[in-house]
């Protein structure tokens, strides 16, 4: 018998999520048939077979997260009419260790000893289980198997009315504690008066070459940083992520280098994506590579906010929502304008405060002209 252990599903990517087995235990597989589809952090992907066999083990049902790396199925090859336990590896369940020789009851320095055999203290160990916590049900106390499944269970159940979070809304938390833990944030505010915008603008084409200008007269915001040698990268291409909310919690496409593309090809990039994140069909590389990120919370409401930057990038702009408001106008008289709010994150580890504001000052300017 051998193991497919879960690959790397994308740069990196510590676990996933089982979404839907394609096979069942005693199915007969060929190389290449689609095994499973996993949720990662943004995509689904459909992990494919990589040999022929008969499927004897999977491990973990939908909902499930597996680590990279873990045991995700076993096959058994054709013909085969007993696996051979030998290769198999991470099958504890299957140790032919002999727990009736292979438990510690005592030692010589005290009765707190764990009462487990080895096996259990590696199943104990795969599963985050503490054994000294654990009363066994075993003979003379001693901590079985369905001992550890039992408080491995209890600890992945939340508390009643309680939801579990999953796919997406888990791949945010993870993302905003890493965010949390990791980058010094600030943020500033202001306003663009867009009055002189004419009918019909497209207003989120219209942010991304405002800030494809601002990066380019100050490019600092545009941007990763490394946490781990305290080194910034600044990018010659703005490839921006746009947020994009949905039922199942927010995506962010990236638009790759924007100054190659025109008003009308953005545009329709825009609304394929839109289509695909409801869909769930983007590609997993269409969630990668962004070095700024543009969110327009506005269209729901709110005029400013704080937005979450999100490592390695440096910075985010949020754009509030659209109103009339009382300005003064050059010639000395009060009109009501349009004006457009905005709010600007960025990681004070990276980002200087002088740097900040003349992108925010670049950016309110490309905005406010009346023909960019």
């Amino acid at each position: 018998m051998t193991i497919f252990k879960l690959p790397d599903l994308g740069e990196g990517l510590p676990d996933a999520e089982i979404r839907e087995w394609y096979v069942k235990v005693g199915d007969h597989v060929a190389i290449d048939q689609q095994l499973v589809a996993m949720e990662t952090a943004k995509a689904v992907v459909d992990v494919p077979c990589p040999q022929a066999g008969i499927i004897t083990t999977l491990y973990g049902k939908p909902g499930d997260i597996i680590k990279t790396g873990a045991p995700l199925v076993a096959f058994a090859l054709e013909g085969s009419t007993r696996p051979d336990q030998g290769t198999v590896v991470g099958v504890l369940e299957e140790s032919a260790i002999n727990d009736a020789d292979n438990f510690t009851i005592g030692s010589s320095v005290g009765s707190t000893a764990v009462k487990a055999t080895l096996a259990v203290r590696q199943l104990a160990k795969k599963l985050g289980v503490t054994l000294s916590n654990l009363t066994g049900s075993g003979e003379y106390g001693i901590i079985t198997m369905d001992d550890v499944k039992r408080e491995a269970e209890k600890q992945t159940i939340p508390p009643e009315g309680y939801e579990p979070l999953h796919g997406v809304r888990r791949a945010m938390l993870r993302s905003m504690v890493q965010s949390h833990q990791q980058v010094v944030p600030v943020s500033i505010f202001d306003e663009a008066d867009i009055e002189q915008w004419p009918e019909q603008t497209d207003i989120t084409v219209r942010l991304i070459r405002a800030i494809q200008y601002a990066a380019k007269a100050e490019p600092a915001l545009n941007a990763w940083f490394d946490n781990m040698h305290a080194a910034r990268k600044c990018m010659p291409e703005v490839h921006l992520g746009l947020a994009m909310d949905t039922a199942d919690g927010l995506f962010v496409p990236v638009l790759t280098d924007v100054a190659k593309q025109t008003d009308a090809e953005l545009r329709k990039l825009i609304d394929q994506d839109k289509r695909a994140v409801t869909k769930r069909t983007l590609p997993a590389e269409r969630l990668q590579g962004a070095t700024i990120i543009l969110s327009n919370f506005g269209k729901f409401a709110g005029r400013f906010a704080s937005p979450i930057i999100v490592p390695p990038m440096v910075a985010i702009l949020a754009v509030g929502r659209l109103y009339r408001g009382i300005v003064a106008t050059k010639d000395g008289k009060i009109a009501a304008h349009q004006l457009l709010p905005l709010s600007l994150s960025f990681d004070h580890r990276a980002v200087t405060g002088g740097e900040a504001t003349r992108f925010l000052g670049a950016l309110i300017t490309a905005l406010t002209l009346s023909n960019p």
